[in-house]
């Protein structure tokens, strides 16, 4: 015998879809503040400390976009 068992949507009617919404466009806001503040660390650090972490300078919007 099998059971299924359903979970309710949070993101349901038009208020949890719009919630659901500013959820993500908030998340994605922190994310790209996130991105900003280590890219300016990285642009700031001088060659050779660049080189220490194994990158270049022309590689520091990489290595945000990747995460590192």
């Amino acid at each position: 015998m099998a059971t299924i068992t359903a979970t309710p949507s949070r993101e349901f009617g038009l208020f949890g879809r719009l919630g659901a919404a500013a959820s993500k466009v908030a998340s994605a806001i922190a994310e790209a503040r996130q991105m900003a503040a280590r890219y300016e660390q990285l642009r700031r650090m001088p060659n050779s400390e660049l080189a220490k972490l194994g990158c270049t300078r022309d590689e520091i919007a990489q290595l945000v976009v990747r995460g590192l």
